[in-house]
């Protein structure tokens, strides 16, 4: 049976977390399953976490299904010859009500060596955020593995903690091996590798609703975290009708795309795409078949098209691997 080349929308997998809030719900749109949704897995092929096709002839088929079926339309031949059936991002939306823990993520060695996955590298782009909210990406300058020691031990971590105002728009780059947390107020579109592997170092001395407090991952953290010095903040231009780069890595590249009634997108390579609208609506067009999309919805172009036209008045990121 041939292909049918369309947008194809997916079931959020909804995620209740600790520090997550109602903001998924209430200006994102999603399902409220409790009063701290946390993440909406928006696109993932992570075990136990398979999307399933929300829309069109594909509808209720999971991602990895047609991907076992479909390879190189869905995914494009380099894809396939670089991760196999593998699909290689995850795209999620996030809602910290309060901090999360400060945490990092294994390199791809590491990550395969110890937990047979890939690592986590992974960007931020913040769609909305209250007054006097903030992350935390990376140490202060000057900082050793001992200082990080001695402050762990006295629970004073967070002096030694670069944080970063923040405010909608704002973009953010987390190399592996980078101590991170999404502070208290953030909601932001999260794109990363696909992997699920996360090493928390320090969780601001909270307990659940049991009176637990969760587990820390400080011996496997030590030998994956980076002391260096990073650029993290991105800056980037937002040229109407234009795929404005804002970040490009050997995992992902990332563009925003602030469209303005009519945009005619080609695709030169041959991967699939992600398209993430965080602002407005549009409908995308791939032949005759129609897809509408709006604030905090994402929709996947398989790698067998190659151009489609969106319209509308929107914000979008355009998200693939070069």
């Amino acid at each position: 049976m041939s292909f049918i080349q369309y947008p194809m929308m997916f079931e959020p997998i909804l995620k209740d977390r600790i520090w997550g809030g109602e903001k998924l719900h209430t200006v994102l749109g999603k399902q409220q399953i409790s009063d701290s949704i946390g993440e909406s897995w928006e696109i993932s092929n992570v075990p136990e976490n398979v999307s399933l096709v929300s829309n069109g002839g594909y509808k209720g088929q999971s991602l990895e299904e047609l991907i076992k079926t479909y390879p190189e339309d869905i995914l494009g031949s380099y894809i396939v010859s670089t991760f196999g059936y593998q699909f290689p991002l995850l795209f999620k939306f996030l809602d910290a009500k309060e901090d999360l823990s400060i945490q990092l993520h294994p390199n791809d060695e590491l990550a395969r060596e110890r937990h047979n996955s890939l690592g986590k590298t992974e960007m931020w782009y913040v769609m909305q955020a209250d007054p006097g909210a903030r992350v935390v990406v990376d140490f202060k300058e000057g900082v050793t593995q001992q200082d990080y020691l001695q402050h762990l031990h006295t629970k004073t971590l967070p002096a030694i903690l670069n944080e970063i105002p923040v405010k909608k728009g704002d973009a953010f780059f987390i190399q592996t091996g980078t101590v991170h947390a999404i502070g208290g107020g953030v909601l932001l579109a999260e794109i990363q590798q696909t992997s699920d592997i996360t090493y928390r170092v320090y969780d601001w001395d909270r307990v659940d609703s049991e009176g637990q407090t969760r587990e820390l991952h400080v011996d496997l953290a030590l030998e994956a975290i980076n002391y260096e010095k990073k650029q993290v903040v991105l800056s980037y231009t937002k040229d109407i009708n234009q795929a404005n780069p804002v970040v490009s890595c050997p995992f992902f590249t990332v563009n925003l795309i602030p469209l303005e009634e009519r945009y005619e997108i080609e695709k030169p390579l041959d991967r699939f795409y992600l398209y993430v609208c965080t602002e407005g609506a549009c409908e995308l067009q791939i032949n005759t078949l129609t897809c509408g999309i709006k604030k905090g919805q994402t929709v996947l172009i398989p790698a067998s098209v190659k151009n489609l036209v969106a319209t509308g008045h929107a914000t979008l990121l355009e998200i693939y691997i070069d």
